[in-house]
């Protein structure tokens, strides 16, 4: 389940581009909240405890009640937008939630008990396909993360989605197939490092080797030397 934290906003009294840009030299986001058939509600959130939160893996996945003058809205974090270049907060959407309604969200992905890995004790390395699976789910059954157990995996073993556990309500959207969320991938740098030493030893067996052909090379040259001597 996911855990709800309390943001407090500040309401909008007015909108437009302007605006917004002044809100945003006084460090708050602006952003608004829909859904639930309710007006649009503008709102202000300060940008460091917004961007705290933001950085938090499942961001998207997470409810958050958001406190407007004593008034607590219950919410997910629909959409952010960030800035081009500097890459700050510029406007975030919020979806109003009720009890019954059910959302289409992306849940981060923790590979559990690497420890108990077999594959990665010899050697092996995690080869992440999926960091977030897209799921379907009331909002009362949302997961946090999903957990991927590593025990006993083998260099060479995939985990697919159905080796995770899910709850009967909440669904993977991709329904099709039994999709890969990760694979146990055999060592790559062993191998460059031991293909450097096999270069590195022969080496000097070849250095020996064209040094022994220009000493055969020089004495058949001396015998030739001799011949015509002996002609001459």
């Amino acid at each position: 389940m996911s855990n709800v934290s309390e943001i407090k906003a500040s309401k909008r009294e007015k909108i437009g581009t302007g605006e917004s840009r002044m809100h945003r030299r006084n460090n708050k986001v602006p952003g608004i909240i829909y859904g639930e058939k309710k007006d649009p509600l503008s709102i202000n959130i300060d940008i460091k405890i917004l961007k705290k939160e933001f950085e938090n893996p499942g961001f998207f996945s997470k409810q958050f009640d958001l406190n407007i003058d004593g008034i607590k809205h219950r919410v997910l974090a629909k959409d952010i937008q960030l800035h081009p270049v500097k890459e700050s907060l510029v406007h975030i959407d919020f979806l109003r939630i009720g009890a019954n309604t059910k959302v289409t969200v992306f849940v981060p992905v923790k590979f559990m008990n690497e420890n108990l890995c077999d594959g990665l004790k010899q050697g092996g390395v995690i080869n992440v396909v999926r960091r977030e699976v897209e799921v379907k789910s009331p909002v009362t059954s949302i997961p946090s993360v999903l957990e991927a157990d590593l025990t006993g995996l083998q260099i060479g073993d995939s985990i697919h989605i159905s080796s995770i556990k899910l709850s009967d309500d909440v669904k993977p959207v991709i329904s099709d197939r039994d999709f890969t969320i990760a694979t146990i991938a055999p060592p790559t740098v062993m191998k460059v490092e031991e293909e450097k030493v096999d270069d590195e030893t022969e080496e000097p067996d070849s250095k020996e080797s064209a040094k022994e052909s220009e000493k055969q090379d020089d004495k058949k040259d001396e015998g030739k030397q001799s011949e015509e001597n002996k002609e001459n």
